[in-house]
């Protein structure tokens, strides 16, 4: 296939890819499969699956390896940039508004109305995810280990901070060892020389591209779970950002069309203005073309492998886990009292009206507008 034509088609989704991974997903079927015919549905759905099977942005890697089926490395290189750049260039702008000192009054107050809402999405994105992940687990042993997994993730989320990746790892690779019968082989290696906090000992480019790396690699099942993985090493560890202005970089993740792992460079951008910006997205995104440029061709053997199966089984319930206990300290960080409204308003919108995600953010913030314009309490 030409590569203009992929680079067209792909740019196309990255700018009206608004509401995540299931808006992404639809509009690659309808793309691929649905207009085109350019990709069988069967070959579209066993996409999903593998890319599901990675650690990683799922629908990320399900564009990028879509361009990989159609125009071969190459390929995957055009068609994942042109799904990812648009997202970054309107997040990145967007950023260099809500973050500023002299921001308007009515941005700050549409920046603190989003922002409560975060919590709210949170949630709904685990609720969301629960049913799929469920399903993968078997028979009553698996569904109580699931449950457990899901608790841990939880806990690790409101209480653990940046060692949370090693939660949602130790839980992936123990229900391996429950799934997998024991045979002779080497001692599995030792992940926390890997993923521990101290291989970065102070901040700067080092620990903004340790924190990007993370979220590149562990956002197992959803890119809401660089939430927990995000807020205490860009808040609490190198005070790059406010509290108030992470809420705010969650929820231009949220609005803004391409993934939602994106949200990355709004840290990137408070540590180290636009060069950190383009940084943080960078690393982020480089497992993604990594693991489909270097292992599409075996994605088939992966999605049989039953030790992928387990992992994924485990760490996905332990990241819905991190996903819903991320709502504690969200909700507990809101600083005024009619944020705390906002919030028991998105929630009902979300849970039992429905609503999408994208137009109940945007009614936050149109109502933190009026908020600020009535003379109410901006969080600092």
């Amino acid at each position: 296939m030409p590569l203009g034509v992929i680079a067209r088609s792909w740019l196309r989704i990255g700018c009206t890819g608004f509401g995540g991974p299931p808006a992404h997903i639809a509009l690659l079927r309808d793309l691929c499969v649905t207009r085109h015919e350019w990709l069988a549905e069967e070959e579209f759905e066993d996409s999903i699956a593998v890319t599901n099977l990675l650690p990683g942005p799922a629908s990320t890697q399900l564009a990028i390896l879509c361009a990989w089926r159609l125009g071969g490395p190459l390929g995957a290189l055009i068609g994942g940039l042109c799904f990812i750049v648009p997202g970054l260039i309107i997040i990145l702008a967007l950023a260099a508004l809500f973050l500023s000192a002299h921001a308007p009054l009515v941005v700050r107050g549409a920046a603190a109305g989003a922002g409560a809402a975060v919590a709210a999405v949170a949630l709904h994105a685990a609720f969301g995810m629960a049913p799929g992940s469920w399903r993968r687990a078997s028979g009553a042993a698996g569904q109580l280990r699931w449950m457990a997994y899901a608790v841990s993730g939880g806990l690790g989320a409101a209480l653990v901070g940046p060692y949370l990746a090693l939660v949602l790892v130790a839980c992936g690779l123990l229900e391996i060892c429950f799934r997998v019968r024991p045979t002779r082989q080497r001692p599995p290696t030792r992940t926390a020389g890997i993923l521990g906090p101290a291989v970065v000992a102070s901040g700067g480019l080092g620990a903004l591209a340790w924190v990007a790396l993370k979220v590149g690699l562990l956002s197992y099942g959803g890119g809401f779970v660089i939430v927990p993985l995000m807020q205490h090493d860009a808040v609490h560890t190198y005070h790059w950002m406010t509290t108030g202005q992470f809420l705010d970089a969650v929820a231009l993740g949220q609005i803004t069309p391409g993934p939602v792992v994106q949200t990355v460079a709004v840290v990137g951008y408070a540590a180290a203005g636009i060069a950190g910006g383009l940084f943080a997205a960078a690393i982020a995104f480089a497992p993604s073309f990594a693991f489909v440029l270097l292992g599409a061709r075996h994605f088939d053997r992966l999605r049989s492998d039953t030790k992928a199966q387990a992992f994924l089984t485990g760490a996905g319930a332990a990241s819905i886990g991190a996903i819903a206990g991320s709502t504690l300290p969200l909700a507990l960080s809101l600083a005024e009292w009619w944020q705390v409204g906002v919030l028991v308003l998105a929630t009902l919108c979300l849970l039992v009206l429905r609503r999408g995600v994208v137009s109940v953010l945007v009614g936050a913030g149109v109502v933190g507008m009026v908020a600020a314009l009535f003379g109410l309490g901006l969080p600092a």
